[in-house]
């Protein structure tokens, strides 16, 4: 199909459209005052059009917020209407079964105006320290309705015409427990829009708004046509995959359900979520602009993973998510932990593809959104703080290799863990080590990739939330790879007393003489373990990842004075084990 605007033409504004995404983002993490946004990058940048689809986000948004950036510009589109925006607005938005995350994730966007013509809207979504409610942080597992965790704004115009709202802006100051923070933020994503604003504003001024509209049409055609080749390339079937959460965290002895359909029909793909557990009780769930989400990423990861994302690249993709499934929760429930399940749905989803597309799919990676928080009031200077953190994990073996060490989930994309020299410069703790986990990575021929170990101390007495998730599902390994060792939580109360294994607990209260101890999952290993190169199996050993013993697994013999694989040991060793894995399984 021939292009309708001159192709140099489409690359320099589909590399502008970028390019203003990106530089907003760099305005906000450069000015943003927590940690979670300026050192963690838990943010994405979205340049919306009038009609609230996505013309570009900025290289490393996150992928969960995929689906629900154009959402809720919408809803001021419909509560406003077009002609209800003028140069000069701002609007706040977290409305939860609008935007589907919890109400720490504010969404900041602004209209921009070339001359009397509304041609987009850049917006900011960043994750507050604070907004109020019950919960302190992240992590808590207490809540049961969306009142208790804090202020919802929906589609609030905080600037109109250029004039704060002075009023909007003191409602936000009093209810929540670190404004100078969270209004912080708040400025930082307001200087973003303004850049955003002004960016776009050059851009179809120099070429034109029906020219570089038209580029917009083709860039999403473009994204359209490559994402429907790669459909066709996967063979038509219906596909299905299950796995479970833990539980809610209200009924701790009841797991939640999630089990995936995938139909591949042509150049189309439907992702069916109608068999996934009901809405539960606990703040699990999330609202359908998450389920959705989930269905995005996994579906962007198989297509197109390294092409810029805007609305084009999802066109072939459907989604079926029945109202009321904790992937669509309605009102009261609760969200505030509304990502901890997305990363188990879109391994789910590659599960349910791993037949179609064998050499594509890696095992499952940790599949939880891991994280702490850590709160109280430091004792030198009488100030409250609330100490985030992200903890990575093992990504899942793949085809082309092992799977990555100590990596954020696959919802997650570029975010970081904070240094933890930089969390005891702001916060009264004391880190004793941060390290990777040794035998944590499923075995198989390409190793998962190994989770993290992390031990803290606080200065002065404080709490902390645990929210641990799949310890009882192991990520799962693919095509004989073993699955991995799963997260855990201990808190060590003294030397002389045997550790507390924490799961979910929300204000758990912990001491100076206390230590905590955070281990995060490994990934599962993909192919057979006894097909892997003893040479990596020797270097595991050396580098600390799989211990002596765990080389069981492999069936790799060491000479005991130089530490490699004794090769001909090796052989005969795996020979055996094939031989007795035969015989279990009664293959004559």
């Amino acid at each position: 199909m021939k292009s309708r605007v001159d192709p140099a033409t489409l690359e320099i504004v589909r590399g502008a459209l970028v390019a203003t995404a990106n530089e907003m983002a760099m305005v906000l993490s450069r000015t943003a005052y927590n940690t979670m946004i300026f050192e963690v990058q838990d943010y994405c940048i979205g340049i919306i059009d009038p009609a609230g689809r996505l013309i570009a986000q900025n290289s490393g948004g996150l992928p969960i917020f995929l689906a629900d950036m154009g959402v809720a510009v919408m809803d001021g589109i419909e509560k406003y209407g077009l002609s209800g925006f003028e140069p000069g607005d701002a609007i706040i938005m977290n409305a939860p079964y609008v935007c589907g995350q919890h109400l720490n994730n504010v969404v900041v966007y602004s209209p921009c105006f070339v001359g009397e013509r509304l041609v987009a809207f850049p917006a900011v979504r960043a994750h507050w320290l604070d907004i109020g409610g019950s919960r302190v942080g992240f992590g808590s597992v207490e809540t049961t309705e969306i009142y208790q965790e804090g202020l919802q704004l929906r589609s609030i115009k905080i600037y109109r015409g250029g004039e704060l709202d002075e009023n909007i802006w003191q409602i936000i100051s009093d209810n929540i427990r670190f404004p100078e923070s969270s209004l912080g933020d708040l400025r930082a994503q307001l200087a973003a829009c303004r850049l955003g604003e002004r960016r776009l504003k050059e851009l179809f001024e120099r070429y034109g708004v029906d020219t570089v509209n038209t580029c917009i049409e083709e860039m999403w055609d473009q994204s359209e046509r490559l994402a429907r080749a790669a459909v066709t390339a996967m063979p038509d079937a219906e596909y299905a995959a299950e796995s479970f959460l833990d539980n809610d965290g209200q009924e701790l002895e009841k797991p939640v359900r999630v089990k995936v359909t995938v139909r591949v029909r042509g150049e189309e793909m439907e992702v069916d979520f109608s068999e996934v557990a009901e809405q539960v009780r606990g703040p699990i769930n999330c609202g359908p602009s998450g389920g959705i989400a989930a269905a995005r990423v996994a579906f962007k990861a198989l297509t197109l993973p390294s092409h810029p994302v805007d609305e084009g690249c999802f066109r072939p993709l459907k989604v079926i998510l029945p109202p009321g499934k904790f992937l669509s929760a309605g009102p009261p429930a609760p969200l505030g932990l509304w990502s901890i399940p997305l990363p188990t749905v879109i391994d789910t989803v590659l599960a349910a593809l791993a037949p179609a597309v064998p050499q594509r799919i890696p095992a499952a990676h940790k599949g939880e959104m891991g994280g702490f928080a850590i709160y109280g009031s430091d004792g030198a200077s009488g100030r409250r703080y609330v100490c985030l953190n992200m903890t990575g994990g093992g990504w899942g073996g793949r085809p082309s290799g092992d799977g990555p060490n100590g990596a954020v989930s696959i919802c997650q994309g570029d975010v970081r863990n904070t240094p933890i020299e930089l969390l005891e410069a702001r916060y009264p703790l004391f880190f004793e080590y941060f390290s990777l986990r040794a035998d944590s990575g499923g075995a198989g021929r390409s190793r998962g990739g190994l989770g993290i170990e992390v031990a803290v101390r606080p200065k002065y007495p404080a709490a902390v939330n645990f929210n641990l998730e799949r310890t009882k599902c192991p990520p799962w390994g693919l095509w004989g790879g073993k699955p991995a060792t799963v997260g855990e939580a201990v808190v060590e109360h003294g030397s002389s007393t045997p550790g507390e294994h924490v799961t979910k607990r929300t204000r758990y209260p912990i001491f100076p003489e206390d230590r905590v101890i955070f281990r995060t999952a490994g990934g599962g290993g993909w192919g057979d373990p006894l097909e892997r190169d003893p040479a990596a199996v020797a270097a595991d050993i050396r580098e600390g990842y799989i211990s002596i013993t765990a080389a069981a697994d492999y069936g790799v013999v060491l000479d005991a004075a130089t530490g490699e694989a004794d090769l001909k040991a090796t052989e005969a060793l795996r020979q055996r084990l094939r031989e007795e894995r035969k015989s279990q399984v009664g293959v004559k």
